[in-house]
């Protein structure tokens, strides 16, 4: 697979939205990051519905998911991607403010890959994000399937 990969990133709050692309400009990911803001929209883009019927194919390389959304919160958006065969293996990284034990524990019960509690401190945030996206997008190899910005 060539050209950068696609980053689907579902956060409702526009302020967390701004410093997730921030972070990812200040470490060069050039990625396609799209961003949707609730749990219904993230479920209808990942399983080409509604709106994103005509999506091409292909999932993401990485979803950077907020638990606390409206709509379908981030634990529905996680268990209905997770109990789908096509996305099963879609890795997904929770991303929230939530320190609660029980969410902490349900994510990893549901199979997240990962779960980082957003740093409070600017700084903070911009080099723990960037770093996700480094990560998730250029140096882990997604599962097959996963698309490119270009394709």
């Amino acid at each position: 697979m060539t050209g950068l990969k696609r980053i689907l990133l579902v956060e409702d709050n526009p302020n967390d939205v701004e410093l997730t692309l921030a972070a990812f400009t200040e470490h060069h990911l050039a990625n396609e990051v799209v961003v949707m803001r609730d749990g219904a929209d993230a479920l209808d883009y990942l399983f080409r519905r509604g709106a994103y019927t005509g999506r091409l194919a292909g999932n993401p390389a990485v979803v950077l998911l907020d638990l606390k959304l409206p709509k379908v919160n981030g634990l529905e958006v996680l268990e209905a991607v997770r109990a789908e065969p096509s996305l099963h293996t879609l890795p997904i990284v929770v991303l929230t403010s939530s320190r609660e034990e029980p969410d902490l524990h349900r994510c990893y019960e549901l199979g997240v890959n990962a779960y980082v509690v957003k740093p409070v401190d600017f700084s903070d945030f911009i080099r723990a994000v960037g770093n996700l996206g480094v990560f998730w997008a250029l140096i882990n190899q997604p599962p097959p399937g996963s698309r490119s910005a270009k394709g």
